[in-house]
């Protein structure tokens, strides 16, 4: 499994993981297009490179301010979810952001999307806040999560 930036050539696949994805957001070819050509927007893909030609896994979408990042969007095709890739897109996109100056990555997910949780939490997402009544059909609760992503600090001796 390859980790690279999105390729114009990868909406229709990436479109076709959103729509096999009922938890993902329901974004348009031009929203894609407008993200990947934003100075703060950040696309990932996830491909297998054994077939030919490559099949996209997966995909992570990034919007960046500043010194923050809002996951916006996210799914991985269910044919392929709970073999890495999910993690391997935010373990990827945590190195790219740090070392793009980023120090928090924030995301929405459903209070009721426990397999999303334990992801984010596994890659060291932590709860910032709750959002009451945030999603329609089904209506839920969003938990607001963060990820600090302050490069280590060595401290020397006084």
């Amino acid at each position: 499994m390859k980790i690279r930036l999105v390729d114009k050539n990868d909406i229709a696949a990436i479109l076709a993981v959103q729509q096999k994805s009922p938890e993902a957001a329901r974004w348009t070819q031009s929203d894609y297009e407008r993200l990947a050509e934003d100075p703060g927007g950040k696309i990932l893909v996830a491909e297998l490179e054994t077939m030919d030609p490559p099949k996209l896994l997966g995909f992570a979408a990034f919007h960046r301010i500043l010194d923050e990042v809002e996951l916006r969007n996210a799914a991985v095709d269910p044919e392929h979810r709970e073999q890495g890739v999910a993690k391997a897109l935010l373990e990827d996109a945590r190195e790219r952001l740090l070392k793009a100056g980023a120090k928090r990555v924030f995301l929405e997910v459903r209070a009721s999307n426990k397999p999303a949780l334990s992801l984010y939490c596994s890659v060291g997402f932590a709860l910032h806040s709750l959002r009451k009544g945030y999603y329609r059909d089904p209506d839920d609760d969003a938990f607001v999560l963060a990820l600090e992503l302050f490069p280590p600090t060595v401290l020397s001796p006084l």
